[in-house]
């Protein structure tokens, strides 16, 4: 008679309905905290990606410029050839020097140890006109850190605002080379030598932060291989491509700078 009394007392059964509704109740509410907090997660992550979009899309349309109005006090003058080149030398120059290089390579390093102070020695006694081709393929050497491009994006920013300073701060980017499977350099370092190297414009500095021509750096990377080259560093004086030992030997191309610039 209890049990009968029980389950045909109508408290009994809305006293059941109510908990299952509460049940119930609970369940929406806890669907909607997680649905909440999604759609917190989703909208914090859209707006990460916008955010890194936006400032990609800043740097998208970014060109450097390294123009005549730019001229060092020691008489040099910048452009950025056609080919993405950094340009640096005298009006008058009677030979033109190549260089396609990657600021990772070791190969590179060797080769600015050995023919850097011969290349700045003939361009600054205005006989010779350097064109540095900085290019990036060499980002996986760096553990995600993309050095080679940030790199080459420090090139151009430091062109841009002196091409006097160019060549010595390049002497300098590659006394301190990182290894191979590093993480490579950060940005506050290549800021670092840049300053040393006299590049203290607050703007050099924003601009290696700021990875200002990462679009320009890998057009550039792209055009250069297509062209044909595969390798670095790829040395021509005068159109012609010298492949001897003289790239790694010191000093090595210093008397065929000499006979191209007489």
């Amino acid at each position: 008679m209890v049990n009968s009394e029980v389950s045909n007392n109508p408290r009994g059964k809305n006293s059941l309905t109510a908990v299952r509704g509460g049940d119930r109740t609970r369940t929406i509410a806890i669907q909607i905290a997680v649905a909440a907090v999604l759609i917190a997660l989703i909208a914090a992550i859209g707006i990460s990606i916008a955010v890194k979009q936006h400032k990609k899309n800043d740097n998208a349309g970014a060109t450097p410029t390294v123009g005549s109005s730019q001229a060092s006090p020691s008489g040099l003058t910048g452009s950025i050839t056609d080919k993405g080149a950094i340009r640096i030398g005298k009006p008058g120059a009677k030979s033109t020097l190549n260089v396609v290089a990657d600021l990772q390579c070791p190969s590179c390093k060797m080769f600015e140890s050995a023919n850097g102070q011969a290349i700045t020695n003939a361009v600054n006694s205005g006989t010779t006109t350097v064109e540095y081709n900085i290019i990036a393929f060499l980002d996986q050497s760096s553990q995600g850190t993309r050095y080679s491009s940030r790199a080459a994006n420090a090139a151009y920013c430091v062109a841009g605002s002196d091409p006097g300073k160019f060549l010595p701060w390049l002497i300098s980017m590659y006394d301190q080379q990182p290894e191979e499977g590093s993480q490579g350099l950060p940005d506050g370092k290549l800021v670092q030598i840049a300053q040393s190297a006299g590049y203290t414009d607050p703007a050099v500095a924003q601009c290696i932060t700021s990875d200002k021509f990462a679009s320009f750096v890998q057009k550039t990377t792209q055009q250069v291989l297509s062209s044909g080259v595969n390798s670095t560093p790829t040395v021509t004086l005068n159109g012609k491509q010298i492949t001897g030992q003289e790239l790694m030997t010191p000093n090595g191309l210093q008397p065929a700078l000499e006979a191209a610039g007489k």
